[in-house]
């Protein structure tokens, strides 16, 4: 019985992602969101936290946060003038550190993983560019995060239970 439980799970597990995300990356950039891969890096944290529909808002509230990390890290590089090394490490090491201390004083509205998370993102994304190139990347690195926990996340999650729920008739 544990055996075709599990091919049960994998089965409505794979339809479910060969189905939703596909709709999400055909719909994006009909939306204006140039990046929306980002949806499935955040997703994965979402499941890899245990698809927990009570932290999905904290989740998205650490990615959002991480996205805001992101502009002000390229801000404050752009802003010193040291050796790229020292900015780079000087901004990593008080951002990193506030990060944590700001996520982990305040679990309740912020996942700190998902913050780190989001901030790796958004400079991997908008790391590159200057400060005045961003325009609408930060929201539509935000967007596709939102995206992510919440319809790629908690929708195949609850699209897995929907078709369980029917097989198991």
């Amino acid at each position: 019985m544990e055996k075709k439980q599990k091919k049960i799970n994998m089965l409505t597990l794979a339809l479910g992602i060969a189905f939703m995300p596909p709709i999400w990356a055909v719909a994006a950039p009909y939306l204006g969101v140039d990046v929306g891969a980002v949806a499935l890096i955040c997703a994965g944290l979402y499941v890899a936290n245990g698809n927990k529909r009570k932290d999905a808002l904290k989740i998205t509230a650490g990615f959002l946060a991480g996205d805001v990390w992101a502009v002000t890290a390229i801000w404050v590089m752009e802003v010193l003038a040291l050796h790229p090394n020292l900015e780079l490490y000087f901004t990593l090491f008080l951002l990193g550190g506030a990060a944590v201390l700001i996520g982990e004083t305040f679990p309740a509205v912020f996942y700190t993983p998902a913050w780190l998370c989001g901030w790796a993102i958004g400079l991997t994304v908008m790391g590159p560019m200057k400060l005045s190139e961003l325009r609408t990347l930060p929201i539509q690195i935000g967007i596709a995060m939102a995206a992510g926990v919440f319809y790629v996340g908690v929708g195949v999650d609850a699209f897995q239970k929907f078709l369980i729920r029917k097989i198991k008739r």
